[in-house]
């Protein structure tokens, strides 16, 4: 089981997407955490809180629900619309052979936390998440510019507060973003960042990540926001993927699997994001060793 966590817009489907796509659907179960809120819209504009806060979700049932899916067992999962924000009829989910949880308050509890083999934390800079969600809610959720500004302004203290804090509690940071010491700005793809804590094992990538591959993408040594050493993987935006795919194959060796590299890793908007593409095998990597450790 994988845990995607993040605010909203953060990117939080698109990484879920690809990791479908890359496995197929009939091999993973994905689930959104956000269809657990405990009112509709129209009852939330009468309440004090934002769906951020944890007042505002069945945490109790979704922690309930996780435990179930780790054990193998089906849930009836309730669902929430995001188009015109009613709840709706609860269906039944059955997990496969993988599970992806993502949402905005995956890793709030402890126990919740501790039905995930591995978990994600999505850190994109504010300013650029904005742009995201900005551009995402008055898009396909038929919001106004104004109004989704006003929701992000009223949202704030509790991405502050409920959302934010699960950063400390994941395997793995990503940020999507320029890299500005590289002089990379908003108007270039994002590259990423992918923070790799020694709190599970990752791929060895001191072996993989050298020299001939510097130009795209290099491992550093970094402190966390917490002081301690974390391995920072940067992979930019501009890497080619010829690099990136020599890259891609070493960490797929490590599982010792026969399949080839999925193709369909890295797409967005009809192209190929090389950081996307990385980051999204790293995921599989961690996906794919909790499986082979559960048979072994």
């Amino acid at each position: 089981m994988l845990a995607i966590a993040g605010d909203s817009a953060s990117g939080k489907t698109t990484l879920t997407k690809g990791l479908v796509e890359a496995l197929g659907p009939e091999r993973i179960t994905a689930i959104c955490v956000d269809d657990y809120h405990r009112y509709d819209r129209t009852e939330r504009k009468e309440l004090p809180f934002t769906p951020l806060h944890p007042e505002c979700n069945y945490i109790d049932i979704m922690e309930q629900h996780l435990q179930l899916l780790a054990l193998g067992h089906p849930i009836l999962k309730p669902i929430y619309n995001h188009s015109d924000g009613t709840l709706e009829r609860p269906v039944l989910v059955e997990p496969r052979e993988f599970v992806i949880i993502e949402g905005l308050l995956p890793l709030y509890t402890k126990l919740s936390r501790a039905c995930f083999d591995a978990t994600v934390y999505l850190d994109p800079p504010e300013q650029i998440r904005r742009k995201w969600k900005v551009a995402r809610d008055t898009q396909k959720r038929g919001y106004t510019e104004e109004q989704v500004l006003a929701d992000l302004e009223k949202r704030e203290p509790e991405s502050e507060e409920f959302i934010r804090p699960q950063r400390a509690d994941a395997n793995i940071v990503v940020r999507f973003s320029p890299i500005e010491e590289r002089g990379e700005s908003d108007a270039d793809p994002p590259s990423a960042t992918v923070l790799l804590r020694p709190t599970i094992p990752h791929p060895d990538l001191s072996k993989i990540v050298g020299e001939d591959v510097r130009t795209a993408l290099h491992l550093k040594l970094l402190r966390d926001d917490d002081g301690k050493p974390v391995d920072a993987l940067h992979i930019h935006s501009y890497a080619e993927p010829e690099i990136t795919r020599k890259v891609e194959e070493a960490i797929w060796d490590e599982l010792g699997i026969k399949e080839p590299v999925p193709d369909s890793l890295g797409a967005l908007d009809g192209e190929r994001s090389e950081p996307l593409a990385l980051t999204q095998l790293i995921l599989l990597f961690h996906m794919i060793q909790a499986e082979q450790a559960q048979v072994s």
